[in-house]
């Protein structure tokens, strides 16, 4: 159904936009993109509509409007407007899960590039995607490394429609889809296993159970590869700093020091191999069972 919006408010809403350079108004109340602007298109290259479409959704907004009671308890937001955490949620709300997909896609193809730009994923023959969603990052792996293997793990209604993604992408002929909980296992015989942007959606203790799950996988010559970021000094950093809010306020988890990753993979039996930052703000966490 085509929506219909009152034309003064319509254009006040574009006019404050053009204020801070999401348009440009011309002497007659005509607007255009500006480049910033362009980044709402769904057609253009590193794409933000899917993120920019999920953060307003109602349900997203409601836990926000929250945030002074996780402040006050430190109990997650999302969980006490809702009933339930916000899993549950998008799985008993398959449109909700559909458009936060699309936002983590539009994530995912816009730090793509950076990830493959800063660190050599080739030396690897199979690569495991952990919590990979509809599979964006992996397409991205296994079509800059054509030698290169994949298996796309995630849960099952998260996976169901991957394979079109990995087929468009022209990888489905390498590329194995399993369905399943990281809480409970995850497939063997990676030489790599990627985690990107998972392990900041869980406190400690499930970030811990999810980590010894996959340390149960990992040969010993597998490389765990947590694609996070890194919070940075005192009185820098907003960007991770405000994303480490959100965790609070939505999934319940958090983003971590250097100093708080390397306490996790040491308590769930990793040794830090080593880190490399990105153009992105992500960095690829490298780490080998002790």
């Amino acid at each position: 159904m085509k929506r219909v919006y009152a034309p003064g408010s319509l254009y006040r809403l574009l006019r404050a936009l053009a204020s801070v350079g999401v348009f440009r108004e011309d002497e007659q109340k005509r607007f255009a993109l500006t480049p910033l602007g362009e980044l709402l298109r769904s057609d253009v290259p590193g794409s933000l509509r899917g993120w920019a479409a999920f953060i307003g959704r109602p349900y997203f907004s409601a836990a926000w409007s929250e945030l002074e009671h996780s402040v006050r308890t430190g109990e997650n937001a999302f969980r006490h407007v809702h009933g339930t955490d916000v899993w549950s949620y998008r799985a008993e709300h398959p449109e909700e899960s559909e458009i936060f997909d699309r936002a983590m896609e539009s994530l995912t193809a816009s730090s793509n590039r950076a990830l493959l730009d800063a660190y050599d994923f080739g030396r690897f023959e199979s690569v495991v995607d952990v919590g990979g969603g509809n599979g964006a990052l992996l397409s991205a792996l296994l079509d800059h490394y054509p030698a290169m293997r994949g298996i796309l793990f995630d849960q099952s209604h998260v996976v169901a429609n991957a394979r079109s993604t990995l087929d468009a992408a022209g990888v489905g002929d390498r590329c194995t889809v399993v369905g399943g909980s990281f809480f409970e296992e995850v497939p063997v015989g990676g030489d790599a296993y990627t985690m990107k942007s998972i392990l900041h959606d869980w406190d400690d203790p499930d970030a811990a159970a999810i980590l010894r799950v996959c340390r149960s996988a990992l040969s010993e010559a597998a490389r765990l590869l947590l694609i996070e970021r890194i919070v940075g000094v005192v009185n820098e950093d907003p960007r991770t700093k405000f994303l480490d809010l959100n965790m609070l306020v939505v999934p319940g988890g958090r983003e971590r020091t250097i100093e708080e990753w390397l306490a996790l993979l040491e308590s769930t039996g990793y040794v830090l191999v080593g880190t490399t930052a990105t153009t992105s703000g992500l960095c690829v966490i490298e780490a080998r069972a002790s």
